[in-house]
Formats: C-alpha cells, sequence, structure tokens
C-alpha cells in the first residue's frame, strides 16, 4: 500500500520537517513525563486516539398519522408544512434526488446529480436520465418554470438551510408544498435519508435499505474487530485546495470517514478551530502542517474518485515530500477509498464493499 517516494519538491518543504521536529519528537510527552525521544518511538496504538467531533444524533422516530387521510403535517427543516399523504407527483432537488430514485418514488422532476451517478443501479441511472430536470447542481439553478410545467403535488428541497438564500421559496410554495430537507453534517445522510422518504410516502425502503446496510456493517465490524482495535486512523480529503497551498484534513463524521467508522475504524481528533456544518468535522491546514496534523496516524486513508484516482488536491498531498516524512506512509499503512460521497445507505453498501477489499489488502497479515 505504501506509495513509491517522489522526488522532493522544494528545499523549503524540507526545512519544515527539520523545524517541526521537535513538535513531534514531544507529543504526547507533556502528560506522562517521557522523554521526546521516547515519545516519538511510542506507537499510534498506545497513544491516546480520542475522537474529538460531535456524535451524530439518534434519528428521530417516524410521526403516527392517518393514512386515510388526505395530508398531514410534516415538520421539515423549514417548519411544519402540509402535505399530501400519499404524493403523485414529486418534484426533487439535491440530497432527496437518489434516495426517492431508489425508493421508486413518485418522481415527476428532478435537479442534476451528478456525483452520484457512478454509483446508481443501473435502473436508477436510466430513471435519471429519463426525468425531466429542473434545476442543475446547485440551488441557484432552480428552473421555476420548468417545476410548475410538471404540477408536482410536493417539492422537495434537499439542500442545506444555509442554501435556502439561492432559492426563491416563495415562489416554489405558490406551485405545491415545498419541504426542505437538507442535510446539516456530511453523515447526516444517514438520518435524512428517512425524513425524505417518510415526506415520499416511501419509509418501507429506507427501514429495509438501512437494516441491509447495518447488517453488512456489523459482519464488517466482527470480521476486523481485532486488525482495527488500537490503530489511529487519519483521512486526507478530496476538497483541499492547491493554489492555496493546503490540504484537506477529516475527521470522524466527514465525507471520506463516516462510512469507514460504521466497521470500526478510529479517526482520532478534530478541526483546531470546529465551525458549523462540514466544518465541526474538518479543517484545511497549510501543507506545511502536514507532519504535524497526522503525526499521531498509524494508518492514513485517502480519498480517491469513482476510478480509484485521486483529485488534483489529494495528488497534491500525495507528491508532497512532506508525506513521505509521516510514520503510517513509512510503514506502508495507506489506504484508498472509493465511494466516499455515498448518501444513501445502498450506495453506502458500495462503499463498504470497497472499504472490505481494502482493508483485506491493507490488514492481509493480521488477518491470517
Amino acid at each position: 500500500m505504501q506509495l513509491s517516494p517522489r522526488p522532493a519538491r522544494a528545499l523549503a518543504a524540507l526545512s519544515a520537517v527539520a523545524l517541526l521536529g521537535v513538535t513531534l519528537a514531544a507529543c504526547g510527552s507533556e502528560d506522562d513525563g517521557e522523554d521526546g525521544a521516547t515519545a516519538a518511538s511510542t506507537p499510534a496504538s498506545a497513544r491516546a486516539c480520542e475522537v474529538d467531533t460531535p456524535p451524530l444524533p439518534e434519528a428521530a422516530p417516524v410521526a403516527a398519522f392517518d393514512p386515510a387521510a388526505k395530508t398531514r403535517t410534516f415538520e421539515a427543516d423549514n417548519g411544519a408544512v402540509e402535505i399530501p399523504t400519499d404524493p403523485q407527483r414529486i418534484v426533487a432537488t439535491g440530497y432527496a434526488v437518489p434516495v426517492l430514485l431508489e425508493a421508486d418514488a413518485d418522481v415527476v422532476g428532478i435537479s442534476e446529480w451528478g456525483r452520484g451517478t457512478a454509483l446508481m443501479t443501473e435502473d436508477d441511472l436510466a430513471d435519471y436520465q429519463a426525468l425531466k430536470k429542473v434545476a442543475g447542481e446547485t440551488a441557484a439553478s432552480t428552473g421555476y418554470e420548468a417545476i410548475a410545467n410538471l404540477k408536482p403535488d410536493l417539492i422537495m428541497l434537499g439542500v442545506p438551510l444555509p442554501v435556502l438564500g439561492d432559492v426563491d421559496l416563495d415562489r416554489l410554495e405558490s406551485i405545491a408544498p415545498v419541504v426542505v430537507l437538507g442535510p446539516d453534517r456530511p453523515d447526516g445522510w444517514k438520518n435524512l435519508s428517512q425524513r425524505q422518504a417518510d415526506a415520499a410516502g416511501v419509509v418501507d425502503y429506507f427501514e429495509a435499505a438501512k437494516a441491509s446496510y447495518d447488517a453488512k456493517a456489523a459482519a464488517l465490524t466482527e470480521k476486523y474487530a481485532d486488525v482495527l482495535d488500537g490503530h489511529c486512523f487519519g483521512h486526507v480529503g478530496a476538497y483541499g485546495d492547491v493554489s492555496a497551498g493546503n490540504f484537506n484534513r477529516e475527521y470522524a463524521g466527514a465525507w471520506g470517514t463516516n462510512i469507514a467508522t460504521d466497521v470500526g475504524a478510529t479517526y482520532y481528533g478534530g478541526p483546531a478551530e470546529p465551525g458549523k456544518g462540514s466544518a465541526a468535522f474538518s479543517e484545511y491546514p497549510s501543507i506545511e502542517e502536514l507532519p504535524q496534523s497526522l503525526a499521531d496516524a498509524d494508518v492514513i486513508t485517502y480519498t480517491v474518485d469513482d476510478e480509484g484516482e485521486p483529485s488534483e488536491s489529494v495528488q497534491y498531498v500525495l507528491d508532497h515530500a512532506l508525506w513521505q516524512t509521516l510514520p503510517a506512509v513509512r510503514d506502508g499503512r495507506v489506504i484508498p477509498l472509493r465511494y466516499t460521497e455515498a448518501a444513501t445507505y445502498p450506495t453506502a453498501e458500495r462503499a463498504l464493499d470497497e472499504i472490505d477489499s481494502a482493508f483485506a489488502e491493507a490488514f492481509a497479515d493480521e488477518l491470517k
């Protein structure tokens, strides 16, 4: 798994290693009184491997309602909305698109969802391609006339609340009831898909999909329990900015990590200055901070695209001279992960399969 050494990019990068040497050697020594040399040689399994990001809250139970009634009150991100009990003409956007396609909900129009097409089944992809597109990949591209022409009885906006400023909600509400059901954190899809399926009248789909995912995750957790115990994972995400000289460091609950944690991987730490939404689970340190950021990781995973290739920002990290100084890289404990943008339980099962394959190779000796 270890990448081949790359040529050094610049003398400045190597100098940064020397400047950080004292910091890294002292890591973990203040509390236990060990000297720098002893602390530096202590394996990650013996150091604290604590998660410092907020856990995903339990999903709220599905509210009871009278199935014989024509309408019901639904609690959405935009408040209580009176919606059809059994909607027949749904327009879905954003994160609602893959959920409702998989559930065979009565959808008549959708936004573009190009990021998820590689994970769609053949049937879902055919439906996706055939359905009328009422928006692009952004909320600002919403086509109001296109939505009105479809005569929907329910409009489901799968976008985060902060993005609603790009949408004329009053205009949409003049067409049909609007429920806003978007993620407030990267791993929020795990609960969000339940609310989306509930509003669309297909909650049975969600329950079956989640049960299947949970069963596979539990089996893999058992398979790798002894192998993963004591390992501290770190992750390099796909959203760094090469022009700014930074990289995307992701923690538990982020896009790159939230499925691997379901099989027992422990992604330690958290952002130095946590923010809201994804900023509570990831940060963008300078590339010079790479050794300090991942010093305690004895296993590093990194995001690759659907074809198994790293993005430009990830490749920037892999090619950097500082990458080769990391303990996990020197030990060959580097694992690429595909399908980290899965946002439904069926697609996340495919991500689990990829994790199983990657872990089986990376930990082959321990599994014997």
